[in-house]
């Protein structure tokens, strides 16, 4: 890493004015016409190919052009080695390779054909079909493919366990409660997939002749906690038999009654792609007739997660319209310009309308005295709002009060005023802290870290715990709202948050790639919580984001930093989202004029395409670590224009512009 040294320059490069007028330009053409923005969030091939395989498995008549533009994404996202990544350019995963392979041959690809055959190839060599995970695992179950035995047992039952027994529904996260409770079902009653084209992957199996068992212990299980739930597992399955049928049908009651109360509308269960699958999967199991409105809509809120070009289509794993919307307005807030601001009123009065003020979700459990008040990330989760953009609203909608009025304008009148909405989010994030003085992302305390050693749990992802960058941005919050970390639950947020940084100086970013988007997020907490850039922790993680910049002045951020066995940032090429970040964190570390900043404004200016956007393939978002991961592409809009809008303010005003919680 070369030598940096001090920028002393107070005008803003020509370039740089001219990259945010374009990026502006670019936020502005994608507004619609009722306020809020939608971008598209892409995940790995597998949700495509589970949106093939369930068109088969329910024996749906199929669209041949919409499956000709499905299969033309899935080749097109295929690795140089053969096997599909669970993110751009990473090395094959076997479970989403399987899937791929078999969507595709269901769409009517040779197993001869070249790319067919280096998928199976690969897939063999990482150990074959047997060698998936548990989701895969219950896939291929479904499809007869593989024994129910090689499937961790979960019988239907489990829902009728007190809440004190050492399982619940209730102790693990949102979307692990979505996407279990339906696939109980399928569990215990097994059906198998109508498959009308009769296709088979029994060329993926390493060892066909051999018995597959359950999956072995994951790297982040620990193997005496995964022997005892493998011992359970054991008697549960040599038990199933004896089970009353009375109990069963009570127990299947239970599951459908949870799914229906939640199947929130035109945009399904959790609103989420494996959750509204599940969904629609137990309905057909249970012989809820396809006419039924509930079923009805629960099929067509899937249909509304694709995503239609010329000549590719693919499946988002849900809608993040919320999240982009509040994340935007914080951008054009940054601007100095009355368009920028207009369009930003209009963006938040759209948010105002989905604030849920009157329905208690599933975090009520923990928190049955704590009133409702926060944003989902969807269109509509009103059973599943989080803190991560409630905060980030409220930040928002208290920003522009602050700055431009009193009131963000409405059409509504039933819509309290504006100071009320952001006290009301307040109040709800506060009541979702949890006793370590973090929180995680959509309910308090959901922290019963066993439950990730039982044999279903190898993905690791069972649990919702508090977390560095979620914590930060409720710290934010409350820091811009109180004008500093002067509050008990801030100054505890404070502490956790200090406690959480690694020795290095960096943050574990749990939702953003990685420890450059925990560092930013820490770094822009402490900064609104009145911690200045000699403070040892700011000091410390500034250096760090110092050390990791590339050569050519911009950040990047594998994926592969999430792996277990390896704890640290993961070189990568620079991504434009990731340099915004790295740039806004040190700003909010007090290093806005250093020269680290200047290149790596000049590399987002160089890289700056002519219609004002940047070209970002990378995934630089995760949804589970090791597991799925995401690309935004919303991340090369908003944040682009942010950082340089920010940028250009130091540069005019001579002053941090960073009081601001984000």
């Amino acid at each position: 890493m070369a030598q940096v040294r001090q920028a002393t320059s107070q005008s803003v490069p020509c370039d740089a004015e001219s990259a945010i007028e374009q990026a502006l330009d670019a936020i502005l053409s994608r507004q619609r016409e009722d306020g809020h923005w939608l971008y598209e969030l892409e995940a790995d091939s597998t949700i495509t190919a589970e949106y093939i395989l369930l068109v088969h498995y329910l024996g749906e008549d199929h669209d041949p052009e919409l499956e000709e533009r499905m299969g033309r994404y899935l080749r097109r996202v295929q690795g140089r080695d053969g096997g599909w990544p669970l993110f751009h350019e990473g090395e094959a995963d076997v479970s989403a390779s399987v899937k791929a392979y078999f969507a595709l041959k269901m769409l009517g690809d040779s197993p001869d054909a070249p790319h067919m055959q280096r998928a199976r190839a690969r897939i063999l060599q990482l150990g074959g079909a047997e060698n998936c995970n548990v989701f895969t695992r219950t896939l291929l179950a479904l499809y007869g493919f593989l024994p129910w035995r090689s499937v961790p047992m979960m019988p239907v039952e489990l829902l009728l366990l007190p809440r004190w027994a050492p399982f619940h529904i209730s102790k693990v996260s949102y979307w692990s409660r979505t996407v279990v409770v339906p696939l109980l079902v399928l569990n215990s009653l097994r059906p198998v997939a109508r498959n009308p084209r009769g296709v088979k992957i029994d060329e993926l199996l390493a060892n066909p002749l051999q018995k597959a068992g359950l999956p072995p212990c994951a790297p982040h299980q620990h193997r005496g906690w995964y022997s005892i739930f493998r011992g359970i597992d054991m008697v549960l399955r040599a038990g199933e038999g004896l089970i009353p049928r009375p109990v069963r049908r009570h127990a299947l009651k239970r599951a459908e009654q949870f799914v229906r109360e939640r199947v929130n509308g035109e945009y399904g269960l959790g609103a989420i792609f494996p959750a509204m699958v599940n969904a629609v999967l137990m309905f057909d199991v249970l012989g809820v007739p396809r006419s039924d409105p509930t079923v009805e809509m629960a099929r067509r809120s899937i249909d509304a997660l694709l995503v239609d070009r010329v000549d590719e289509s693919y499946c988002q794993p849900c809608q993040s319209p919320v999240w982009d919307t509040a994340l935007a307005c914080h951008a054009l807030l940054e601007v100095s310009s009355s368009k920028a601001s207009a369009a930003a009123a209009r963006g938040l009065q759209w948010l105002r309308r989905l604030q849920v003020l009157d329905h208690w979700g599933d975090w009520k459990v923990r928190r049955p005295h704590v009133r409702p008040g926060g944003w989902a990330f969807q269109y509509e989760n009103a059973y599943y709002p989080d803190v991560d953009d409630t905060a980030v609203v409220a930040m928002a909608l208290h920003r522009f009060t602050q700055t431009l009025g009193e009131h963000v304008p409405h059409s509504d009148p039933a819509l309290p005023p504006s100071s009320e909405a952001i006290e009301r989010a307040r109040e709800w994030v506060v009541g979702m802290q949890s006793a370590n003085g973090g929180w995680g992302a959509f309910e308090p305390e959901n922290t019963h870290y066993y439950l990730n050693n039982i044999p279903f749990a190898d993905h690791g992802a069972l649990l919702d715990p508090p977390t560095a960058d979620v914590t930060a941005r409720c710290l934010s919050m409350l820091a811009q709202m109180e004008g500093g970390a002067s509050s008990p639950e801030a100054q505890l947020a404070l502490a956790y948050l200090l406690d959480e940084q690694e020795e290095n100086g960096s943050w574990f970013g749990r939702w953003g790639t990685n420890y450059l988007y925990g560092t930013w997020s820490a770094l822009c907490a402490l900064n609104a919580a009145g911690l200045d850039g000699g403070h040892p922790a700011v000091k410390r993680a500034a250096h760090w984001l110092l050390s990791v910049q590339n050569e050519d002045g911009g950040w990047g951020e594998g994926g592969d930093s999430y792996r277990i066995d390896y704890s640290g940032h993961a070189e990568s090429v620079s991504t434009p989202s990731q340099t915004a970040w790295a740039i806004m964190g040190l700003m909010a570390a007090g290093q806005g004029r250093h020269e680290a900043v200047e290149r790596g404004i000049a590399y987002l200016v160089e890289t700056q395409r002519d219609d004002g956007t940047w070209h970002e393939e990378h995934f630089t978002a995760v949804g589970f670590p090791r597991v799925f991961y995401l690309r935004y592409h919303g991340y090369a809009h908003y944040f682009l224009l942010w950082v340089l809008a920010r940028y250009a303010n130091l540069h005019r005003d001579g002053a941090s512009p960073t009081r601001w919680g984000m």
